[in-house]
């Protein structure tokens, strides 16, 4: 009974911290969205982030998605092929990389690659007191650090999203064509006839959404960081880990808002 007890105990401690936490990223997000509208403004920081974020990010989302892509062709023809339905290929590839893997694939790139960065710098400038500098010298470290970062993420993220959705589709389309025998006209004109317009704006407000969760976690993980190099390392895997459950949990609910569950 005891056991049971410590147990239970040990479930709602946990599950009272995650409350907190997601009350105190909440407070910290209206927090950013209340200095986005107010001067100053720092365009270089920005310009840094839209570099950081979105164009050193097109290799691995490209890579990623190409291969993706692929994969799913062929596993698609190899499942559809036991019933006689290959000739839905292009259907599935297309419908199943813009809705669903492309935004998420690319989510889970950005936490990987941005999140972990983002904290990792942050912690350190506040593990190295340059965040308190910031302050003595009358700058905003929210202004500073978060706003441009997350602003960044809203507006890359997306872009990133839509180049990740071509370049899978694209990946399926190659070995369709060259390894599996589909007419490559004939695999376009299926592709484009089968998306909807939906379908492409619900995958661009997917990445808008994880943009903002990967960037503003990799912000707030790193200014609430420990001291010393294992607060560092602390806050560089929570970021990751909680921007990778939030992505996929946002999904969830972006689909069921889009497609009615």
């Amino acid at each position: 009974m005891a056991l049971l007890l410590r147990l239970l105990a040990r479930i709602g401690r946990t599950f009272l911290g995650f409350l907190a936490m997601f009350g105190r990223l909440f407070i910290y997000f209206a927090q950013t969205l209340s200095h986005i509208v107010r001067p100053p403004f720092y365009g270089r920081e920005f310009a840094l982030a839209l570099v950081n974020i979105g164009w050193l990010s097109l290799p691995v989302v490209g890579l990623t998605a190409i291969f993706t892509g692929g994969a799913l062709a062929l596993q698609i023809y190899a499942g559809g092929s036991r019933f006689d339905v290959e000739s839905v290929v292009p259907q599935i590839v297309a419908i199943g990389i813009v809705r669903e893997l492309g935004p998420v694939m690319v989510g889970l790139m950005i936490a990987a690659r941005v999140t972990s960065s983002i904290a990792a710098e942050i912690a350190t400038m506040k593990v190295t007191e340059q965040i308190d500098a910031l302050i003595t010298l009358s700058t905003n470290p929210m202004k500073y650090l978060t706003v441009p970062r997350v602003l960044a993420a809203l507006i890359t993220v997306p872009i990133l999203v839509g180049i990740g959705d071509i370049v899978g589709v694209m990946g399926g389309y190659l070995v369709s064509t060259y390894s599996l025998g589909f007419n490559h006209a004939a695999y376009i004109q299926n592709t484009v006839s089968f998306l909807e317009p939906l379908d492409v704006i619900s995958s661009l407000v997917k990445g808008a959404a994880f943009g903002v969760i990967a960037a503003l976690l990799g912000c707030y993980f790193g200014m609430n960081s420990g001291r010393g190099a294992q607060g560092v390392g602390s806050a560089t895997k929570s970021s990751v880990e909680a921007a990778a459950i939030l992505i996929l949990a946002c999904n969830f609910l972006l689909t069921g808002v889009f497609f009615s569950l």
